[in-house]
């Protein structure tokens, strides 16, 4: 089980330290799903074979479930420490690195009308399993993502000082479904 987040733990993580944040959630978009196809053919023609498995994740993955209109894709690198092998090339599509850590680099593209929060992680890393058992999970199954959906609307009714601290509050209920969908990690 991961460390509960402190503000020096997080501060060697973020690129750019900590941004006090307040959270929106909206209805679900169908454009969604069509924002991530765009994004991947764009990450796919970018990378090339260095992208061994780009998924879209995350609530706008999930049809019917309300989100941050934020599209989530994770990106299988296979070492996204060797930075020079892929990041240039994301950075001059217009990605900007938030978080360095080991075996994990995230950046944020797209628009301020079309955000994108990218992860790259090895393509077979725990987290990319996580993410994907996940969201199957809340497709599978409506009780789970509507409880899902309130915590997420409860939780947005506050500023937070960085979005991590707004996911670390979900991090109970998720563990929570994880277990319902039978993750063993």
């Amino acid at each position: 089980m991961p460390e509960p987040l402190d503000g020096t733990t997080l501060a060697a993580k973020l690129v750019h330290g900590p941004r006090p944040t307040t959270v929106t959630i909206v209805d679900y978009d169908p454009a969604w799903p069509v924002r991530f196809e765009h994004r991947a053919a764009e990450l796919r023609d970018l990378l090339g074979e260095r992208a061994r498995l780009i998924e879209h994740i995350g609530s706008t993955s999930v049809p019917g479930l309300a989100a941050k209109p934020i599209v989530d894709i994770v990106v299988g690198i296979d070492n996204p420490d060797d930075e020079q092998a892929y990041l240039t090339d994301l950075e001059a599509a217009g990605y900007e690195l938030r978080v360095r850590e080991r075996a994990h680099r995230a950046l944020r593209g797209g628009t301020d009308s079309e955000p994108v929060n990218l992860h790259c992680y090895p393509p077979g890393h725990v987290e990319v399993r996580k993410y994907l058992a996940f969201r199957d999970r809340l497709r599978a199954n409506e009780a789970d993502r509507d409880a899902y959906a309130a915590l997420k609307r409860q939780l947005a009714t506050r500023e937070w000082p960085d979005i991590n601290y707004y996911a670390e509050a979900k991090r109970p209920l998720i563990d929570e479904i994880l277990a319902r969908a039978g993750w063993r990690g």
